[in-house]
């Protein structure tokens, strides 16, 4: 029998979601966090921008509204949009008192406040341009020291364990689905262990690795949003990814980010003969939403057939870009760029899920027990297109909203039911994996070739066809295998993008950051989310591709 632990609440991922819930949950109970790699690699340590939120005397709640409503192209849900924006300046206060600092102004008291593209006001929280790093360093610290809080590193959850674990995979289900934890694996001994909790909360990050270009870091392979799906949790508007205007284009940068809030210090984006291009294409040029300003970058490129464009901060002051840039600018000298003398070759890369886990407005989920926050989670806020720093309020405000409702509804003498322990007698297949593990690279180049910026029919069809094959291959050999970390995101990274794919296929419009040559926005379409569920088949084994993909 494998180790089973036990805890109140369990939540699945280490960014600003999981921690703040963490730290507000261990107040009163026992909480298990646990992590792919070490604690602080999240996607909240890669944000560079900052958390929106209302400071400054020239700004109001109503105008942060309304630029949220109108880079969600009609898609936000007003009451979340109200909700989250409201709660702004106490998120960012509590995490003032959890140990962050941010930049302040040069009287050393008031907030320093940025803008970034869609914004109409400075409004932008920030720590430099190492908001993310920041955040997760408080945190992370703040819940090394807290006795009711235990990380596992290393761990990777496998599936949550809802009704199918206990009565058969071939039971129907009665009622509600509930969920008792998950399985995970500890990478370090390849064993899975049963962790059982009374409350579960996913807040494991996006799935920014189905593409092949991403800014997102290795561990955004969509794990939460597969495992809900299979469990039978409705999912939404995974067509929406938002693909980050600016990333750096360089054989080495890795998809370096080069924050928005560039854009919003004065650069401008110019092609290679130096023609700035995005007055034409947006009143607000290059401070113009993500989407568009991504379409652009997109046209110039296949119009010229040049491989990138440029973001210049020449004009800038240098000692104001170093002292505002300091992580920017340095790692772009470590690769000979020197951004206060030349351009920055730019491309756009997949950034931001705005899709995910369907969510109420505390973020529980349709399955019971199994609350949502963060990126993994789709609450309404986002809507077509996300607007830029509206992603971390939106995680600590819901992790808060999590936390209040949880703790009013658990039940710490309700027993744990019979989980049954983990088969892991099979032999992994070397061989075989030598030939599957090529099928990561593949759906990530499917992805960003047919479901990328500008996406039409033929292209969608033809990548759920190809991706559909390789998600039976994946699934055939994950049910006869010993899993890994390695297969597990894969399965998760296929999973993901197969579901995407079938949000696309299933918008007969363009809306926001879903572009089809063959849908244009002829304004005819009501707006409507994009909700994809198992539906009667609920277990994860069962997935029929073809039929889930109806091509």
């Amino acid at each position: 029998m494998s180790e089973v632990r036990k805890t109140d609440y369990l939540v699945i991922g280490s960014g600003i979601a999981g921690l703040s819930f963490a730290l507000r949950a261990a107040e009163s109970a026992t909480v298990a966090v646990i992590t792919k790699k070490e604690s602080h690699e999240s996607n909240t340590n890669y944000a560079q921008g900052g958390i929106a939120a209302v400071f400054d005397s020239d700004d109001s709640f109503g105008l942060h509204v309304e630029d949220t409503l109108a880079a969600g192209a009609g898609l936000c849900r007003r009451d979340v949009v109200d909700l989250v924006i409201g709660q702004g300046p106490r998120m960012v206060r509590e995490l003032m008192a959890w140990g962050a600092a941010f930049t302040k102004q040069r009287d050393g008291r008031r907030l320093a406040l940025g803008r970034e593209g869609g914004h109409t006001r400075n409004r932008i929280v920030h720590a430099a341009d190492l908001t993310g790093r920041e955040i997760e360093r408080a945190l992370t610290e703040a819940v090394e020291n807290h006795p009711n809080i235990t990380r596992f590193e290393h761990h990777m959850a496998v599936d949550l364990i809802t009704e199918h674990h206990l009565f058969g995979a071939k039971s129907e289900p009665r009622g509600r689905i509930h969920c008792w934890g998950a399985y995970v694996l500890d990478a370090a001994s390849g064993r899975v262990r049963r962790f059982l909790a009374r409350v579960t909360l996913l807040c494991s990050g996006g799935a920014g690795q189905i593409y092949t270009h991403t800014t997102n870091p290795g561990i955004a392979t969509g794990d939460g949003i597969a495992m809900a799906y299979r469990a039978g949790a409705p999912i939404a508007n995974l067509e929406f990814m938002q693909f980050h205007p600016t990333t750096l284009y360089h054989p080495e940068g890795d998809s370096f980010l080069i924050s928005e809030a560039v854009r919003g210090h004065g650069g401008v984006l110019i092609d290679g003969n130096g023609r700035p291009f995005m007055d034409a294409h947006h009143e607000l040029g290059a401070l113009a939403p993500r989407d568009i300003v991504a379409r652009a970058i997109d046209g110039e490129l296949k119009k010229s057939g040049a491989p990138c464009v440029y973001l210049d901060v020449t004009h800038v002051p240098a000692a104001e870009i170093q002292e505002r840039f300091p992580g920017i600018n340095r790692r772009c000298l470590e690769l000979n760029v020197d951004i206060t003398r030349q351009p920055i070759p730019v491309v756009p890369a997949a950034h931001y899920m705005c899709g995910g886990v369907s969510t109420d407005l505390w973020g529980r989920t349709e399955i019971e027990g199994l609350y949502a926050s963060g990126e993994v989670a789709h609450t309404g806020l986002h809507g077509a297109n996300r607007l830029a720093s509206n992603s971390l309020l939106e995680a600590l405000v819901f992790s808060d909203r999590v936390h209040q409702h949880a703790s009013r509804c658990l039940d710490r003498a309700a027993g744990f039911p019979d989980v049954p322990d983990w088969r892991d007698d099979d032999v992994f297949n070397t061989e075989e994996w030598v030939l599957l593990s090529h099928d990561r690279v593949e759906v990530k180049k499917l992805m960003w070739d047919y479901v990328g910026i500008v996406r039409s029919d033929f292209r969608l069809k033809r990548a759920a066809r190809r991706i559909g094959v390789i998600a039976r291959e994946v699934e055939e050999f994950y049910k006869r295998t010993r899993v890994t970390e390695a297969l597990l995101e894969l399965r998760n990274i296929t999973t993901v993008a197969a579901l995407a794919v079938r949000c696309a296929l299933k918008r007969r419009e363009s809306r926001g950051l879903h572009y089809n040559v063959d849908c244009p926005d002829d304004g005819s379409v009501t707006p409507e989310d994009t909700v994809l569920s198992v539906g009667e088949t609920w277990q994860s084994s069962e997935i029929d591709w073809q039929t889930a993909l109806n091509v």
